[in-house]
């Protein structure tokens, strides 16, 4: 379904950047953003 879908596509989302650990840049993507989850102004 396509309920189904998006959340299957939102977890894989999150695994790709933010657990797949990337070689060029010695981590996951979302460790090079700075203030990803919003907490700092």
């Amino acid at each position: 379904s396509e309920a189904e879908k998006r959340e299957a596509f939102t977890e894989w989302l999150h695994h790709y950047n933010h657990h797949r650990f990337h070689t060029a840049i010695g981590g996951p993507p979302a460790s090079r953003v700075t203030n990803l989850s919003g907490q700092y102004t």
